[in-house]
């Protein structure tokens, strides 16, 4: 079910596919849904549920997977990725695509007023709290302290905003 605040912008170059499933995808008020973003039902049935007044920017690709829930006022630069979901490999006798996926690590969770930088990798268990800020080309996997700065693969805390 796709349910798309009648106040937000989605590019109509912008690519929100279905689910099959009924997988709740919400776009909340005010927010905008740049050209090439792609929100993908694919790894599990979770819900993305997109909060107000964020801004996804150009070539960011959300997988539903084991859920997403993004805050309010959050903005998200160009090319990002939000995979919670993660493929199964250990059956070294079956080919990767056909072992399913792994069991989930909780989804990712994305509270009020973060900023992630161009490139940001976002993994199945992320949970980015309050007011972050994340450099561009990181890889996002646990759970990250609010007001903290954070850089790098992985990405490590490296200062707090207003320091």
């Amino acid at each position: 079910m796709l349910k798309i605040d009648p106040t937000a912008t989605v590019s109509p170059l912008a690519d929100i596919e279905r689910s099959v499933r009924g997988t709740l995808i919400e776009i909340g008020a005010r927010t905008l849904v740049d050209s090439f973003v792609k929100i993908k039902p694919a790894g599990g049935s979770g819900e993305v549920i997109i909060g107000a007044d964020c801004a996804l920017n150009s070539g960011t690709v959300i997988y539903t997977g084991n859920g997403v829930r993004i805050g309010d006022a959050v903005l998200i630069a160009a090319n990002c990725t939000l995979a919670p979901t993660n493929h199964a490999f250990g059956d070294t006798t079956r080919r990767i695509r056909d072992q399913g996926f792994q069991p989930s690590r909780g989804g990712i969770v994305i509270e009020d007023d973060v900023w992630l930088g161009a490139g940001v990798v976002v993994l199945d268990g992320a949970h980015i709290g309050k007011g972050c800020v994340i450099a561009a080309g990181s890889v996002v996997r646990g759970t990250l302290e609010p007001y903290s700065i954070y850089a790098g693969v992985p990405a490590k805390r490296i200062g707090s905003r207003g320091a």
